[in-house]
């Protein structure tokens, strides 16, 4: 809303402007009621030695066009808000009308929606449309941090796979776009000096297929056995529960080589997913639920 100074500086600039304008056609008007060329004077242009520029009135219609707009204008503001704060006699504002819209797109949209309503959970996974829906919703809503295709980037999960950090049921889907999620991987470090670490990273480049260092692997077991199991599990295969990950596969969310695996134990990583209980209706979220399970079927 605009304070006191503003509303009174819009509506005194607003009407000074509007009082200069007719008074500016008013005094035109004077010139406009003598003949052409009759103590009108010129430009003081000339052309070819005797090409003269006359400052000659202007057309009465376009005058009146001028009149015109005037009147318009405070049609328009005793009509609608253009005075500061002053809302005008239709009451609208930009608020009520974008309101209004919403509610008639809702109409519209509910109609859609009632036929999904009606369908169990696999049975819209399963549907074309359902999933064409769904699709867009997910363009419009999730593939900024997803990627259009679903198949997440570096820090998003892919979307496309059947490697879940919190599960694949319908409910678990829907309570992530809902609620979201936040995901924290402390610092592991403890009381490892570099050779300890770098013996742990080792450990788990092994536990995914990588080539590593026996000796170092070996080592490192025995530091991810202290630190790590109580997320990812004695073999790595991580823990839906907490949204841990697995690590004996070779899916990684930031990256498998051993330098970002010692810069994930070292700095830890904090990963977040927006709730979007606010900005999807529970309808749009379950289609897109429908829709990223029909992804990695």
């Amino acid at each position: 809303m605009l304070t006191s100074f503003w509303h009174w500086y819009v509506i005194i600039i607003t009407i000074v402007t509007i009082i200069a304008c007719f008074w500016l056609l008013q005094w035109t008007k004077g010139i406009s009621n003598r003949k052409e060329g009759e103590g009108t004077g010129t430009t003081g242009h000339v052309w070819d030695e005797d090409l003269v520029e006359l400052n000659n009135p202007l057309p009465k219609w376009w005058l009146q066009l001028f009149y015109a707009t005037i009147a318009f204008s405070i049609i328009y503001m005793v009509l609608f808000p253009g005075l500061g704060n002053v809302s005008g006699v239709l009451g609208w504002s930009q608020e009520g009308q974008w309101q209004k819209e919403m509610e008639e797109a809702q109409q519209k949209q509910d109609v859609i929606f009632a036929r999904y309503r009606e369908m169990d959970n696999e049975a819209l996974i399963a549907d074309a449309e359902a999933n064409a829906t769904g699709q867009r919703l997910f363009a419009n809503s999730c593939a900024m941090c997803h990627g259009s295709d679903g198949r997440g980037a570096r820090g998003f999960p892919n979307l496309a796979d059947n490697d879940w950090l919190y599960g694949d049921s319908f409910a678990m889907v829907e309570q992530s776009i809902r609620d979201g999620r936040a995901g924290l991987m402390p610092v592991m470090v403890g009381t490892l000096d570099d050779g300890d670490v770098d013996d742990l990273v080792a450990y788990v480049q092994s536990m995914s297929g990588q080539q590593a260092d026996t000796a170092m692997a070996t080592k490192g077991k025995t530091h991810f056995d202290t630190l790590c199991v109580a997320c990812h599990g004695l073999d790595g295969s991580g823990k839906q529960a907490l949204g841990s990950p697995r690590l004996n596969d070779d899916i990684w969310l930031y990256g498998g080589d051993a330098e970002t695996i010692k810069q994930t134990i070292t700095q830890g990583r904090n990963g977040n997913m927006p709730a979007h209980n606010s900005l999807l209706s529970e309808d749009r979220q379950r289609l897109i639920a429908a829709y990223v399970l029909s992804l990695s079927r």
